[in-house]
């Protein structure tokens, strides 16, 4: 039993909400009737949870030794820029409740848990323009009050009490909302919050999380006959966007103009980023709404029609095809993001996550996704986000690109206008075709095919294999382009990397004046760390 949380303690709660949220992700797609049958609650939740836990990665991998509260904070803005659908702004708002309560303090405590569940049921349905009750709202509201009621100093008992009074909400929720009732299900958004904290509570009593399934109810003549519920239900687009450049005075605005138009108005935001919803009909005009308040971007429109008509949780995707790249550098992410690709830039010297292109991959909305993992080692990461993408309803297809060079080759030839299969092929084709070399120091001595390196010796690789070693960058780079151009080529594609000398674009192209002239070069500043060149022959 944990008398507190500590930062290690924050980490295995994610990481149990995010476990918890896919093994019953099917359950919460099915529950979802309100306030649209889309089939999507169990999908946002996780979505929105699993970015959460990618903030939290990295705020644990940039800042070193954060605390309990500090990982709660990075979590809170991950999970708001994140979100998706209503579910994830609700889970949002939970997320930064806690936060705010926990400040930086390095453990948390039962005040804490009381604090937080208090200002994030506040912050949740202050969200949303309209609030209504038998949803997460009001699960919230419970266990809030029971946390504050618990009078107790320690963290499991208040953790038990708000899980109790959870549950408890939870199988009320159909007799607060006729649609819930006439569906024979609780609603979904409140049952993947009592999924929530009852991870947390598992990991404060060290116990499995919760495994049993939500109960169908039984429907009533009354039930079956009553009105039908409207929320939602009279237009046809669910819209969202990020909106910048904005105040709380101009959101305000944007909150009531918004709620003549549609209904499901919710926005949150940290005071420089707010994540906007409504449902309406009317896509352009709750855009241009944005447009008069900020800086509207990452704008996703579903229709409800195409969700309903497409078996979850594809259903909720908007764009036909996409691709997902990784571009480890600056001037990679701007090469790759120029083409219109969806990007997956880790910090300098960290390794992509499966998670961050299982991120990226959902972020696209797209039924067809190619990803490029430009790495040799990357493939393996890339192919478990797929597999994890299929599951969700993704077609998803890993081009086994191992350098950024293949990558780019790849997407020269991508044409979204051909058929995906074809288009897949056609990239493959041109990816392996092209011939990967590396200009890059050696950090150790070590027994090479060309002999034995030294630290600081400069190493030139071909398809990963070291073929010459060279006293300086320049050298080495000329050396290895003429070496790769023994077996013909026409384009050479140079990628320059963040250490990359000045002068090394200079000597790469004076040597292939004197000797291969008829060989086009193309310079880039990629920016990647560890590699000062890679090289494409095609």
């Amino acid at each position: 039993m944990l008398d507190e949380l500590d930062r290690t303690a924050v980490r295995r709660w994610a990481s149990t909400c995010v476990d918890v949220l896919a093994a019953h992700r099917d359950e919460l797609d099915r529950l979802n009737v309100f306030p649209v049958a889309d089939a999507d609650t169990g999908t946002n939740l996780l979505v929105t949870m699993r970015a959460a836990g990618e903030a939290l990665d990295a705020a644990t991998a940039t800042k070193g030794d954060v605390g309990a509260g500090g990982l709660l904070h990075a979590m809170a803005g991950g999970a708001m820029l994140g979100a998706r659908g209503n579910s994830g702004l609700v889970l949002s708002q939970l997320l930064r409740g806690l936060a705010q309560a926990g400040a930086a303090a390095p453990v948390l405590g039962a005040g804490w848990l009381g604090d937080g569940l208090r200002l994030g049921a506040a912050l949740a349905r202050a969200a949303f323009a309209t609030p209504v009750d038998g949803t997460a709202l009001t699960v919230l509201d419970a266990a809030s009050a029971a946390a504050a009621d618990a009078g107790s100093d320690k963290l499991s008992a208040v953790a038990d009490a708000a899980v109790s009074a959870a549950t408890a909400a939870v199988a009320d929720t159909p007799r607060l909302l006729d649609v819930l009732a006439r569906a024979g299900v609780v609603d979904a958004g409140g049952r993947g919050v009592l999924l929530l904290l009852d991870a947390l509570a598992a990991v404060v009593a060290r116990r499995p999380a919760m495994a049993a399934a939500a109960p169908r109810l039984p429907r009533t003549g009354e039930a079956l006959s009553a009105p039908r519920e409207v929320g939602g239900i009279g237009y046809d687009y669910e819209v969202m966007y990020l909106l910048d450049d904005s105040t709380d005075a101009r959101v305000a605005r944007l909150r009531a103009e918004l709620a003549t138009i549609g209904d499901s108005v919710a926005i949150v935001g940290d005071g420089t980023t707010w994540n906007v919803h409504v449902h309406c009909t009317d896509v352009g005009v709750a855009i241009e709404a944005g447009i008069e308040a900020g800086r509207p971007h990452r704008i996703t429109v579903v229709r409800f029609a195409d969700q309903v008509a497409v078996a979850p949780p594809a259903a909720s995707l908007v764009v036909r095809r996409a691709v997902v790249a990784v571009a480890p550098g600056g001037g990679l992410a701007q090469l790759f993001g120029g083409e219109g690709v969806t990007v997956v830039a880790p910090a300098d010297g960290s390794d992509v996550t499966a998670d961050a292109v299982l991120a990226a991959i959902t972020a696209t909305r797209a039924a067809h996704v190619v990803v490029l993992p430009n790495a040799a080692d990357g493939t393996a990461v890339a192919e478990a986000a797929a597999e994890l993408a299929r599951e969700a309803g993704h077609d998803v297809v890993v081009v086994p690109t191992a350098s950024p060079a293949q990558g780019l080759a790849a997407l020269a030839v991508h044409d979204p206008a051909r058929r995906a299969g074809d288009d897949v092929v056609a990239m493959a084709e041109a990816a392996a075709a092209t011939r990967c070399g590396e200009v890059t120091i050696a950090a150790e001595e070590a027994l090479t095919w060309v002999g034995r390196c030294y630290p600081g010796d400069v190493l030139g690789l071909v398809d990963g294999e070291v073929v010459l070693i060279a006293g300086s960058v320049v050298a080495a780079g000329c050396a290895l382009v003429d070496r790769m151009l023994d077996v013909g080529g026409e384009l050479v594609t140079v990628l320059l990397g963040a250490d990359a000398p000045a002068e090394l674009p200079g000597a790469l192209a004076d040597g292939l004046r004197r000797g291969h002239p008829e060989v086009e070069l193309v310079v880039y500043h990629g920016d990647q760390p560890g590699s000062p060149l890679l090289v494409g022959v095609e």
